[in-house]
């Protein structure tokens, strides 16, 4: 269980960056982000060989850097529309 919410944390970033680029290109609407983060998580979850743990866990650990991005950007865009 570590294993996997340490490998969340690390791909968690990137995934959010990845979600970012792919929100700038305007190809996907804004309600559909959150889903295609979580499927972006996943698929580098899925690529992240260089962590030693079977891939259902990597996967897992994919979906729960996607949930984690989407709610560290929202969390930043409350306090921005906040004020704070």
């Amino acid at each position: 269980m570590i294993e996997i919410l340490v490998m969340a944390t690390t791909i968690s970033a990137v995934t959010s960056g990845l979600v970012q680029a792919i929100k700038k290109t305007k190809l996907i609407p804004k309600d559909f982000l959150p889903l295609t983060a979580v499927f972006v998580g996943i698929i580098l979850g899925g690529l992240a060989v260089f962590i030693e743990i079977d891939i259902a866990s990597r996967l897992w650990a994919g979906g729960i850097s996607g949930l984690a991005s989407v709610g560290l950007f929202e969390l930043g865009k409350q306090k921005k529309e906040n004020g704070d």
